[in-house]
């Protein structure tokens, strides 16, 4: 028996040590490759941002320029999300807001969405969705590009009655066999103006204009 005691024993030492040995490898690991992969996820968030507002038209880095906003009513956010700003020489040229469609086909669509000074679209790019493979998902860039059509809209442009598809008697191409999933983003899209020209002071950093008074 004590024979036996003390082969279980050293075997519960031993295991002990490898747990620890191997604990210390994979810690050693993490540390090593955090900071690496920490770096790629900072560059793909950029690339995404830049592909709204290219490099072009700021001198700022928009990954350092970031609020908080949770809003739920216009932009439909869940949680509170980070929004970006893009300034040229210090001013203010636009901003990336979150932005939510809670009524996709088969749930959320989350996109981001650039927005100019004027208050015209940048650009749009879903994020995350689960619409249906050949059909919803062509709201995915890497699917068609038809996020596109947003670029250079505005509240006034169309007038509010003309943003919704074509179905609904708008301006914005809907998808062969799928109307339900660009509904949901033309409409969350229309929304984020909404938000940014509610709140456009906050975002751009620009007081309004204080109107002159008339002798």
């Amino acid at each position: 028996m004590n024979i036996l005691g003390q082969s279980i024993s050293k075997n519960s030492v031993l295991l002990g040590l490898f747990a620890v040995v191997t604990t210390g490898v994979i810690a050693g690991t993490y540390l090593s490759t955090r900071g690496l992969i920490q770096e790629n996820i900072r560059h793909a968030e950029e690339r995404a941002l830049l592909e709204i507002i290219p490099k072009s038209r700021h001198d700022n880095s928009m990954l350092d320029d970031i609020d908080s906003v949770a809003d739920s009513e216009l932009l439909g956010l869940r949680e509170t999300k980070k929004f970006y700003r893009a300034t040229q020489n210090g001013k203010f040229v636009g901003a990336i807001l979150p932005a939510t469609a809670r009524d996709g086909y088969t749930g959320d669509v989350d996109m981001i969405v650039g927005i100019n000074l004027d208050g015209s679209i940048a650009g749009v790019r879903v994020l995350s969705h689960r619409e249906t493979p050949g059909l919803g998902d062509q709201v995915d860039y890497k699917k068609s590009h038809w996020v596109d059509g947003f670029i250079g809209k505005s509240l006034s442009n169309p007038e509010t009655s003309k943003w919704a598809v074509k179905k609904d008697k708008g301006v914005f191409d809907q998808f062969t066999g799928a109307t339900i999933t660009p509904r949901a983003v033309t409409g969350a899209v229309h929304r984020a103006l909404l938000y940014f020209d509610a709140n456009r002071a906050t975002i751009t950093g620009i007081a309004p204009k204080q109107e002159h008074s008339h002798e």
